[in-house]
């Protein structure tokens, strides 16, 4: 683990800090994550699961209910009595009104413990919630990282062909100049003006590839697309990763893996909470009530207002509901064995990317040191055959292949470094190293 520390504060510590405009790798991970929206709607959305894990919705607190309610009523009254105990009412446009005020409590005691389960099921979103953040923060970095070295990459790429272009630009004028003396053919002459301009024209298409991976970088950050922004053009490797560890420490660390374990305990859950509810369901029931009346029709009971409190217990269970609880039961059971089934699918997985991911950079690594021989010697061929080609010991022709040779033997350098750093920061993802 001291390795992987080690390896993760080379990899985000500045290489050299050598202009005040200078932007390095830690500086770019830290404003894309503090802009990058997929980053910020995972926080928010963690945000919500964590309100989510709270006691009242996991049913332990109770819950009150208030209400209100006044009517009103205008009648018309035309009765008449038996015996003539009393004269017949006749009134019209007679008001009444009634009110109630009252309160109604439930409290849930027991319910075969699935509020107990509901609440680790809360708990468990929340801590899942937490470990999509971090996954999406160490893809991001990921993809920043290699975006930022492939930067330097194509920088590289264009400082190679510029190298390039100014040995075709030197042989260009020493051409030219044998033959306006008639030392030298006009073809020679124009085989270098044709060469000259081929070299140009790829450094014009490598100078557009660098210029749209800043843009693209830029957009990684939610910056302006077009902001400048200068870093040092050096690919460093950190010391050997050692397979072993990674994947050790890619099946207790990796977020994707941890998720899919949280989502299982989840499954398992949901499982029992399902079974609490064929328990019986114990609720203690409490409620008060103000009724009050206006009577406007002159006989019963004029004013009167009344109370209530009321409480007791409830006690419910299913007894039987066509098989439906015992079908859901079943079938969450089988949700969490996918869920296991998935967990060892996505082991599989990334153990199997770790195998292919290391393979790649040990070639890298290997092709780094043989790419350093051979640019090496072509540096070595370039002297020699341009001084051989002052002197018009060489052809054109054979200049222009060791040049291209040059070139060559330097981008597959700078190709196999890539590779190297690519490999090196997927392994430490896959490991669960990046933060």
């Amino acid at each position: 683990m001291k390795l992987f520390r080690l390896a993760l504060f080379a990899l985000l510590s500045p290489i050299a800090a050598q202009a005040q405009q200078m932007l390095t790798l830690e500086d770019a991970i830290q404003q894309g994550i503090t802009k990058q929206y997929s980053i910020q709607i995972s926080r928010q959305r963690e945000r919500i699961a964590a309100n989510e894990n709270s006691l009242g919705n996991a049913g332990f607190l109770p819950t009150i209910t208030g209400s209100a309610n006044k009517n009103y009523t205008i009648s018309g009254i035309d009765q008449s009595f038996f015996g003539g105990l009393r004269p017949p009412l006749v009134q019209s446009g007679v008001n009444s009104n009634s009110g109630n005020v009252g309160m109604a409590m439930a409290w849930t005691l027991y319910d075969g413990k699935g509020m107990f389960v509901l609440r680790d099921r809360y708990k468990e979103l929340q801590n899942l919630g937490a470990k999509q953040t971090e996954s999406s923060i160490e893809n991001l970095i990921a993809l920043i990282s290699s975006t930022y070295y492939d930067i330097i990459r194509q920088n590289l790429r264009v400082n190679n062909f510029k190298k390039g272009l100014e040995i075709s630009n030197d042989r260009l004028k020493l051409a030219k100049d044998r033959y306006e003396v008639g030392q030298g053919s006009k073809v020679d002459y124009y085989s270098a003006q044709v060469d000259y301009n081929e070299d140009k024209a790829l450094l014009i298409a490598q100078e557009q590839s660098f210029t749209n991976t800043k843009i693209g970088f830029n957009t990684l950050l939610v910056k302006d697309y077009k902001a400048d922004f200068q870093i040092v053009n050096t690919i460093d490797l950190l010391p050997k990763l050692k397979l072993s560890e990674l994947k050790m420490s890619a099946l207790s660390q990796n977020p994707t893996l941890i998720g899919a374990i949280l989502s299982k305990k989840i499954s398992d859950l949901d499982t029992k909470n399902l079974q609490s509810q064929q328990k019986p369901q114990i609720d203690l029931l409490a409620g008060y009530n103000l009724n009050s009346v206006a009577n406007g029709a002159g006989f019963g009971v004029e004013k009167g207002s009344s109370d209530v409190f009321n409480y007791g217990l409830r006690a419910t269970i299913n007894i039987f509901d066509g098989y439906n609880q015992k079908r859901r039961i079943q079938n969450a059971k089988i949700n969490a064995e996918i869920a296991a089934l998935q967990i060892e699918d996505l082991k599989n997985a990334l153990l199997s990317a770790l195998e292919k991911t290391y393979v790649t950079y040990e070639n890298s690594m290997n092709l780094i040191q043989l790419e350093t021989e051979n640019y090496t010697i072509a540096k070595q061929n370039i002297d020699i055959a341009f001084d051989r080609f002052k002197v018009g010991i060489a052809t054109s022709y054979e200049l222009r292949e060791v040049q291209r040779n040059a070139v060559a033997a330097e981008t597959r350098l700078i190709e196999a470094k890539y590779a190297a750093k690519a490999a090196e920061i997927e392994l430490i993802r896959l490991s669960g190293n990046l933060l």
